[in-house]
């Protein structure tokens, strides 16, 4: 293993500090190295296998799609993205969906519907998107100008441009950055990388209310807290409003790199037409067999709900560690997506984690993420905390 790890330092571009391990293979909710290592995860591939890992039913459906087309071209229709897109629209609500890659170019894809929405409005290039501190969108460049995180845009200046930023959870700092100009808010219903920070049900509807008040698109990032993790297919779900564009990907293709952009039906009829925006591979037959799969094993095994009553646990399960230790500031987040926020580093506490079979992930220095496959169950839960206990107790003194 030490040997891969050193070809793979002399020949990958460095733009990750890698733990020393080498994963080889998955079953269920754990993951093994190339020495044959156990390690329970609670990572999931940053929110990605929401079924864990080898699922025959999930593997098998890929499979037979390998042995029919896995790619033609978005000149031509193909039956598993018409299949896929009508499961995806029905379930959460929207009306029309472009299948793309990855999360980050949903949020781009997001990003230009807004701007074309208001183009056609007044035929003007300076509208505003407001978007929240501590949100993080993506890496791309219209991702990462809505990305609240300074330090992530720096080198990259200039963005796109027009942004502003407002604070979670905090109503009038929206209305100060509102003006005739905007076109757009965007946030995660709960941000991820930024802490785990659940917006407030209260704050959401409020900036639904201004934006249909003011025909302001409501964007909602759901890359990683969507697709049952939160407790509901999509965490807004649970406020009983509706996004005019929304974003998904990760657990959408449980491991096929897969993500979309969903809209209403008005904002579908009044922004992208033909040649406003294209992908080469977004909604291939591939791709979108394995959201056709996906979907269709979440509603028969009823995953958001499994999701919400293990993420009770979790959450009781994780408060007590916080009141057994002074190192712990405190625990917050929504169904299996949850953090703990600690007074020092917790790199540390991560690496004796996983040298003990554990694998977690930070948000941020001090704050450690939990984001498990959504089939894990109490028992795993248990054994979590059973290890993470004993890497707080070594490192936290």
């Amino acid at each position: 293993m030490q040997k891969m790890i050193e070809q793979a330092e002399s020949v990958l571009l460095h733009t990750y500090n890698r733990y020393q391990v080498v994963f080889d293979h998955g079953d269920g909710v754990t993951l093994y190295d190339t020495n044959g290592k156990a390690y329970l995860d609670f990572v999931s591939g940053i929110g990605v296998f929401a079924l864990g890992y080898n699922n025959r039913e999930y593997n098998d459906a890929l499979k037979a799609q390998i042995d029919k087309i896995m790619h033609t071209s978005n000149y031509y229709y193909n039956e598993p993205a018409i299949k896929a897109a009508t499961m995806l629209t029905k379930a959460s609500g929207m009306d029309r969906v472009f299948f793309t890659n990855s999360g980050a170019e949903a949020v781009e894809g997001a990003i230009k519907a807004a701007r074309k929405y208001a183009y056609l409005k007044d035929g003007k290039n300076d509208h505003e998107i407001i978007a929240l501190e501590h949100s993080f969108h993506g890496r791309t460049m219209g991702a990462l100008s809505v990305t609240g995180t300074p330090k992530y845009r720096e080198a990259f200046e200039p963005m796109i441009g027009y942004v502003k930023f407002a604070t979670m959870n905090d109503f009038d700092s929206i209305l100060a950055n509102v003006t005739d100009k905007t076109c757009a808010i965007i946030m995660e219903t709960v941000q991820g990388e930024g802490g785990i920070y659940p917006a407030e049900e209260s704050f959401l509807k409020q900036v639904k209310a201004l934006c249909e008040e003011k025909d302001i698109l409501l964007i909602l990032d759901e890359v990683q807290c969507g697709m049952g993790r939160t407790g509901t297919l999509f965490a807004w779900q649970k406020y009983g409003i509706r996004p005019d564009i929304m974003t998904t990907a990760k657990a959408l293709g449980c491991g096929v790199p897969v993500g979309a952009f969903l809209m209403t039906q008005k904002v579908a009829e009044h922004s992208l037409v033909a040649g406003d925006h294209g992908t080469t591979y977004g909604g291939n037959p591939f791709a979108t067999a394995a959201i056709c799969k996906v979907l269709e094993i979440f509603e028969k095994e009823n995953i958001p709900a499994h999701a919400a009553e293990v993420g009770e646990y979790l959450a009781a399960s994780l408060q007590k560690l916080v009141e057994k230790y002074d190192c712990i500031e405190l625990r917050r987040g929504a169904g299996l997506m949850q953090g703990l926020v600690f007074t020092c580093p917790v790199g540390d506490i991560i690496k004796t984690a996983i040298d003990n079979g554990l694998v977690l992930i930070n948000a941020g220095t001090n704050i450690i993420r939990f984001l498990p496959p959504l089939v894990i169950t109490n028992q795993d839960v248990d054994n979590m905390i059973e290890i993470l206990d004993a890497a707080i107790a070594a490192n936290c003194k």
